[in-house]
């Protein structure tokens, strides 16, 4: 039984119609000339999986099948990690130029400074890999593997505050409401393990907490979507996911004829009001039921190698850490998970930055490189894309009292770098370049909608062709906007 694809059988015609991409008399056509496109053996499971993609796609062969995500929420400091500013070491403590900042607009947090004070990265950079990319002193781990990566230094975004910015990258839209990237993927592409959700998002404890910026659900979230879509949180103690065990007392038998009766209800209210959501709640509960199985298996890493724990760190033995859901991120993109988003916060350094950088720097690096290197040795970075980086940078010039060892550095973002490695991507390469004050882009800017045209296109997908018509509009995830970065293509 395939519920997600049951339900999109038994949709309503006025549904149908109404959210059809390619309309009927495209599809009955596909079928004519080619069945196969419409059609799985019994004994094919990858074709059976496939047939919950759209019609039509992927629109081209992709490079990529899966994408792991990792997301530093709060912004972490382009100038202290990547992007080397040598020349501002003469600039210490001296005013940001008015023709640097040109009047751009400031956070609330530090337009009532009276001065803009230049704060010189305190780190030390090296150049490594085949093309000498700087990197600094902060990620010796993720510098031993900059030949997999293109580093990209002029990402920008018109959003200065967290929780828009947040919002934008990952949905399209600083408004809420929208579906995010990994839902659209969901969407598009469906699923490739019919025991597993197509979208899981893992959030990462620091010091045992979570801390910084509020996340909220709507960021892996299905907007104006059907909520099979949205993305499952797992949970880093107790119960992966909430109520998936059964309660004492419930045989699995039970829950069977439990969930088989519940669904013979939902049929008979799905007859009296259609409503689509209706058949998508009979599918979140069939694959809560396979869950069972497949998540305790999932998160049991007893029989990783210790090869492969001692290059995660001594941190992925503990259940929610960084390191182990970057092991459990590669684990889920070697069960067919479509797109895993892994969240780790307290980047937000608007004080005291070299010490919580270091912290921050120290619990990501190792695990990033790890994770790089474990797909690769697996045969699997080729087809699975990586994407590392925030919502925003942070400022040249300090936040709060300057000294030679302190100083805080507020939102930024008109410049910022992230990293891709991994399916469709060139590796060894950076990519843009900034002022000297890693203020404005100089060359090769992308902007976020770039960015995920270009993810999207790794997935052999088009973005201004996957669409959804709501409210009387086609939308999608780059909004009216986005260019694929085909020089960052391998």
């Amino acid at each position: 039984m395939n519920p997600i694809r049951e339900a999109e059988l038994i949709e309503t015609r006025r549904h149908f119609f109404g959210r059809s991409a390619t309309g009927i008399g495209a599809a009955a056509l596909g079928s004519l000339l080619n069945p196969d496109l419409f059609g799985a053996t019994a004994n094919d499971p990858t074709a059976a999986n496939e047939m919950q993609a759209l019609p039509g796609l992927p629109h081209f062969a992709p490079k990529a099948k899966r994408v792991i995500y990792l997301f530093m929420s709060g912004a972490p400091s382009q100038i202290d990690m990547w992007d080397y500013k040598p020349k501002m070491r003469d600039w210490f403590d001296k005013d940001l130029p008015d023709s640097v900042r040109n009047g751009q607009r400031i956070t609330t947090m530090t337009s009532g400074q009276a001065r803009f004070p230049i704060a010189p990265s305190m780190f030390k950079f090296h150049r490594h890999g085949e093309h000498g990319a700087w990197v600094s002193e902060l990620l010796p781990h993720t510098a031993s593997v900059v030949d997999n990566l293109a580093v990209i230094k002029t990402v920008n975004t018109e959003a200065i505050n967290h929780d828009p910015a947040i919002t934008y990258i990952q949905t399209g839209s600083q408004l809420p409401g929208r579906p995010s990237t990994g839902a659209w993927l969901s969407y598009g592409l469906g699923s490739m393990n019919q025991n597993l959700p197509a979208f899981v998002v893992l959030h990462s404890t620091v010091n045992g907490g979570f801390g910084g910026q509020a996340l909220y659900a709507r960021l892996w979230g299905t907007g104006f979507l059907s909520t099979r879509h949205q993305g499952v949180s797992l949970r880093s103690t107790g119960d992966p996911v909430l109520y998936l065990s059964n309660p004492d007392g419930m045989t699995p038998q039970m829950r069977r004829r439990m969930l088989d009766e519940l669904a013979k209800l939902n049929r008979e209210r799905y007859g009296e009001v259609g409503d689509p959501e209706i058949q998508s709640r009979i599918a979140q509960y069939e694959m809560a039921y396979r869950m069972q199985t497949s998540v305790p298996e999932l998160t049991d890493i007893s029989l990783e190698s210790n090869h492969t724990l001692e290059m995660y760190g001594e941190d992925v033995k503990k259940p929610g850490t960084f390191a182990a859901n970057c092991l459990l991120a590669r684990r889920l993109a070697e069960r067919g998970v479509r797109f895993t988003q892994v969240f780790i916060r307290q980047w937000d350094q608007h004080g005291n930055l070299p010490n919580d950088i270091r912290r921050q720097c120290g619990i990501i690096d190792q695990p990033c490189a790890a994770l790089i290197n474990d797909l690769k040795q697996r045969g699997m970075l080729d087809d699975t894309l990586v994407v590392w980086g925030g919502e925003f940078g942070r400022t040249i010039y300090c936040q709060g009292g300057l000294t030679m060892t302190n100083y805080g550095r507020d939102h930024h973002p008109r410049c910022y770098t992230k990293w891709m490695a991994g399916g469709g991507i060139k590796p060894g390469i950076v990519y843009g370049e900034t002022d000297d004050f890693s203020y404005n882009v100089q060359e090769n800017p992308v902007h976020i909608h770039d960015l995920n045209a270009t993810i999207l296109h790794c997935l052999g997908i088009n973005h201004e062709r996957l669409t959804f018509r709501h409210q009387g509009r086609d939308f999608r995830l780059t909004d009216v906007h986005g260019h694929v970065v085909k020089e960052i293509l391998a």
